[in-house]
């Protein structure tokens, strides 16, 4: 197949690095793969001018940011500026990816020669700094639409009246996160990932470490983030944090933790907490998206409700307070609940869902068509 995914300005993001995962596998199962994406938003002359006239010199544009796609060997198209993407832009292929709302709209305006549309969803995007009823809109275009979670295949079929989705569950690389059988910290441990992003909940995990230390006055904290912490969300200065980490040393932080926190307010399936319980550590996560498919509160985790400080503060305090014994329990749950499945079932499964796309829009059921495709099966 010709494959050809529609991002935005590429990234650090979990979204970006899960894309560039299947990008990678269907281009080595002999697929030929094509990114494209614009670049980050130029800074507004106005504020160019404010600038020098506050004699703070002439303002360039930003730098193309780090992203999980550097170094891939992909066919990584950058735009020359922050636009939309058009049919000028990408190649006729067989199917054309959707990943986020904005670029569901852009495809949805290609050509049927553009391919089949396909609309990949990694989260549930209505979020009020967004123009809510233009992300309702994106759900109800014709696409083909692929998840990474159950619970995201269910919202399509109820609210959106879109049954005919694909899942594919996001995996584990344990090449990368792993850890052997271990007990307690002898001093108490937890982490999280530092983001500003609003969904993240981060006013809420700040609150619940503040009360946590007066629980735990020798309490260690280890977060880390592609960005620096800063006010008014600025860490404490006993946080031991790492700004944009090697990949290959994030699971020292989480086989350093008793727990491993999450205070989202609503999440796909984040890789983060799929990675912690990969390398043995119980995640204690708010009851958004995936954790809540697979988090069973005293098993392998502990779930409290969204936005709530105090019930994060006791799941947690429930962890680090188990005897050795039974948080060994905990822990080896939490890795037996990632040890199913792998990054390489779950590009089959994509690949798949693509196909599945072409079809579809041979059939007429969704928009965009697969001009050079013969509907041969995969193995």
């Amino acid at each position: 197949m010709r494959v050809t995914f529609v991002l935005p300005t590429v990234g650090m993001s979990g979204g970006i690095r899960v894309v560039a995962i299947y990008a990678k596998a269907l281009a080595a199962r002999g697929h030929e793969v094509t990114l494209v994406s614009p670049p980050p938003r130029a800074v507004p002359f106005r504020r160019k001018v404010k600038s020098f006239l506050k004699r703070k010199g002439w303002p360039g544009d930003p730098p193309p940011p780090a992203s999980h796609l550097d170094g891939s060997g992909l066919d990584h198209h950058v735009l020359d500026r922050c636009r939309p993407v058009t049919d000028d832009d990408v190649p006729d292929a067989d199917v054309v990816i959707a990943t986020w709302w904005e670029t569901a709209e852009w495809v949805n305006a290609f050509g049927a020669g553009k391919g089949a549309k396909a609309y990949f969803v990694q989260g549930y995007e209505v979020f009020p700094y967004l123009p809510i009823d233009r992300v309702h809109r994106s759900y109800r275009l014709p696409m083909h639409k692929i998840v990474v979670a159950k619970w995201l295949a269910n919202v399509m079929a109820q609210r959106y009246g879109d049954p005919f989705v694909d899942v594919v569950p996001n995996s584990v690389d344990r090449k990368l996160f792993f850890a052997e059988g271990r007990g307690k910290r002898p001093v108490p441990t937890v982490g999280f990932i530092y983001s500003a992003d609003p969904i993240k909940g981060i006013d809420i995990m700040l609150q619940a470490i503040g009360r946590l230390r007066q629980k735990f006055s020798n309490l260690r904290v280890i977060s880390f983030g592609a960005t620096e912490p800063q006010p008014p969300l600025a860490l404490d200065s006993q946080t031991e944090f790492h700004c944009a980490p090697r990949q290959q040393d994030i699971r020292l932080f989480y086989a350093q933790c008793d727990a491993w926190i999450i205070s989202s307010t609503t999440e796909g399936s984040p890789l983060p907490a799929l990675e912690a319980m990969a390398c043995r550590t119980p995640v204690v996560a708010t009851r958004t998206g995936w954790p809540e498919e697979a988090i069973t509160s005293g098993e392998n985790g502990v779930l409290v409700d969204v936005g709530d400080v105090n019930g994060l503060v006791s799941g947690v305090e429930s962890v680090l307070s188990l005897p050795d014994v039974e948080w060994r329990r905990l822990s080896r749950n939490a890795y037996e609940t990632t040890a199913p499945g792998s990054w390489e079932e779950s590009a089959r499964k994509f690949e798949s869902a693509l196909l599945h796309a072409c079809r579809r829009s041979m059939d007429g059921e969704i928009a965009g068509r697969s001009a050079s495709w013969r509907g041969a099966d995969t193995t």
